[in-house]
């Protein structure tokens, strides 16, 4: 017996991790259980750890457990899916009223349509494996809970186990529903799986404000590394960056006008930099960056979309930040020439060559005042500035 441990969300990563861990129980297994706490997640991907359980080729059992646990939303598909299902005493199932992204209801006719649609698969789900369809609507209508104990009296559950152990005593001899497996499963050894180090780094870095603050950090390094080519290091962890945040944007649904919007919004800071726009530029720049963060998640469910108060946090640093670039470049713009002839006149330097001479640790085309030719590592002094091309006199010899 296989048994993989789900305490996460309902996303792509978790997708991948249980089908994957499903697909392994059916090569090396005579069944898998699912010990399953969750708080709901995506529909999509919902949908799709449902059709994993329903086409595994070996019996898959859903533990709701260990005390203390929940299956919600979208974690009551993947329980009513299960061939046999179980709950630890002190856990609860059920509210699985989908919601948009903002944790509110939504609007009316779209309202209708998904509900409908989600309640008849939770109700087809529950009458085929012989469970109690009419929980299983009001469950979705009118996000109804149950205890483990209500849920057996209301027969949501088949049997009420403490340990996975009870649950394979509990369901040895069954001849499970629609598929008619018939369990073996008392006393088989128990093989734990959890999600990797790689599953569970992908399951945090899909976090709506991480990758946010990702994809701009990705920008900003790769803008650093253009305009001040040769650094590296800038340029490579905001590729990096960039990238991760481009898988978050193709696991999660991603409003692409929010995505459209950041890039503006970065457009418009760095052209005030090169735009006297008294900071209208940098100002409309902020506004976009922080309605483009906002709107980016806005077609995921309620665990996934940006915190207003981390965007509005990220606008008034990041524009504190830019006004005082902003007002340093604009300093050094107005900064009075510092290389002007009376200045260099009397510097001395060394002739490198090829008309060149170096001084105040720079290279300057140099010619001599009398016409001599100028030869590599010999000592001149500055006489005047044409231009860019430097007068120069060598140095006489003690």
């Amino acid at each position: 017996m296989l048994a993989i441990h789900f305490d996460a969300d309902v996303n792509p990563v978790t997708q991948d991790y249980v089908c994957h861990q499903l697909k392994e129980a059916a090569k090396h297994y005579d069944a898998a259980v699912i010990v399953l706490n969750t708080p709901g997640g995506l529909l999509q991907s919902k949908d799709k750890i449902v059709l994993c359980e329903l086409s595994s080729k070996v019996p898959v059992l859903v533990w709701v457990g260990p005390n203390g646990s929940f299956a919600g939303s979208a974690g009551v598909w993947l329980a009513q899916a299960a061939d046999y299902l179980a709950m630890a005493p002190e856990t609860n199932i059920g509210s699985s009223t989908p919601i948009d992204s903002s944790g509110g209801n939504i609007g009316s006719d779209l309202r209708r349509k998904l509900i409908n649609h989600e309640a008849a698969s939770l109700r087809a789900l529950a009458d085929s494996h012989g469970r109690n369809p009419r929980w299983a609507d009001r469950a979705v209508r009118f996000a109804t809970n149950a205890t483990a104990k209500e849920a057996k009296h209301l027969n949501v559950i088949d049997a009420i186990a403490p340990t996975l152990p009870a649950l394979l005593q509990h369901a040895d001899g069954v001849k499970t529903k629609p598929r008619g497996f018939v369990l073996h499963l008392g006393g088989a050894d128990i093989h734990d799986v959890h999600p990797s180090f790689f599953t569970r780094l992908l399951n945090t870095l899909i976090d709506p404000n991480i990758l946010t603050l990702l994809f701009l950090a990705g920008l900003a390094g790769i803008g650093f590394e253009i305009f001040h080519p040769g650094v590296v290091l800038p340029g490579a962890l905001g590729l990096v960056a960039l990238i991760t945040a481009l898988f978050g944007f193709s696991v999660l649904p991603v409003s692409w006008a929010g995505v459209i919007l950041l890039l503006a919004g970065v457009a418009l800071l760095v052209a005030d930099v090169h735009v006297a726009s008294h900071g209208a530029l940098t100002v409309a720049g902020l506004v976009a960056l922080a309605v483009g963060a906002i709107m980016l998640f806005q077609n995921a469910p309620a665990p996934y979309h940006t915190s207003k108060p981390l965007v509005i946090t990220i606008a008034v640093v990041l524009g504190a930040l830019w006004a005082f670039a902003v007002g340093k470049a604009w300093q050094v713009r107005h900064k009075p020439v510092e290389v002007a002839p009376e200045l260099i006149a009397g510097a001395t330097g060394e002739v490198r060559g090829d008309g060149f001479v170096f001084v105040n640790g720079e290279l300057w085309e140099a010619r001599s005042a009398g016409g001599e030719q100028l030869r590599p590592g010999e000592r001149v002094r500055v006489e005047s500035l044409n231009g860019l091309v430097l007068t120069v006199r060598p140095e006489a010899k003690a």
